[in-house]
């Protein structure tokens, strides 16, 4: 089974993201209010209320947060509906990138999203412009401290999963987006919350990074691009060569 190699080329910035978690709980709320109004405030009934709800578990966000998120979707009207939108374009290095995000006002996300493509490096393309790189996926990630390797494999397979991988330091789970929350409830009895649990866009071609340079200005496109508040998430096919990486940590 194939692993993930996008995945260990993020990890060297968990540090700038668990500065940003008062940003990122502001954005699992929005998702959780989203998903309760477009459905039934019950997440097992709605599924796409129970996979925000798992991934706000998976990022420690309170339960009297996540509680008040979807209680506030019988609250709010009007200017609170938000919709879903997908942007498409390449950053530095020719990186492919979908952006996804909440938005109650299309104008002026589409204005700001296009704004950091163009002062970035980047170049905002069309729907579909670069989507066909990605493949979508539900994707679920616990520490290797969680359990051993055949012990992981054994149970996510059994629970629907398609792919197991474990390296030096994360359990990654790959399943079908649609089995991503029985996966995730299954894994959760018998291994407690993980670290992540989303939908995600796989790479399904991958772009080199073969330098220095242009690795800093991907990372900080990308940091750019998820400091919008209406930025829900950034994906982008970047291999980022381990040599570079090990400079980008330092």
């Amino acid at each position: 089974m194939a692993g993930h190699s996008q995945f260990k080329n993020i990890m060297y910035r968990k540090g700038a993201q668990d500065a940003k978690k008062a940003k990122v709980f502001a954005k699992l709320a929005r998702e959780i209010t989203v998903a309760a109004k477009t459905g039934l405030p019950d997440p097992d009934k709605n599924p796409r209320l129970r996979l925000a709800i798992q991934a706000a578990r998976a990022e420690s966000m309170p339960k009297d947060n996540i509680e008040r998120a979807i209680a506030k979707a019988s609250q709010t009207a009007g200017g609170d509906d938000y919709v879903s939108v997908r942007y498409e374009g390449f950053g530095p290095g020719k990186v492919a990138v979908i952006v996804e995000a909440l938005t109650d006002n299309k104008n002026r996300t589409a204005g700001n999203v296009r704004t950091v493509f163009g002062k970035r490096g980047g170049n905002m393309g069309e729907s579909g412009s670069v989507a066909f790189n990605f493949e979508r996926i539900g994707f679920v990630q616990y520490p290797l401290s969680a359990a051993d390797a055949d012990k992981m494999f054994e149970t996510a397979l059994e629970a629907g999963a398609n792919d197991v991988v474990s390296d030096d330091e994360h359990h990654n789970i790959e399943t079908l987006p649609d089995d991503l929350g029985a996966v995730t409830d299954t894994l959760e009895k018998a291994f407690g919350t993980p670290s992540v649990s989303r939908l995600d866009w796989k790479p399904t071609v991958e772009a080199d990074v073969t330098d220095l340079e242009t690795a800093q200005k991907l990372m900080a496109f990308i940091d750019a691009m998820e400091d919008d508040d209406d930025v829900q998430h950034v994906y982008h096919n970047a291999n980022i060569l381990d040599e570079v990486l090990a400079k980008l940590g330092e």
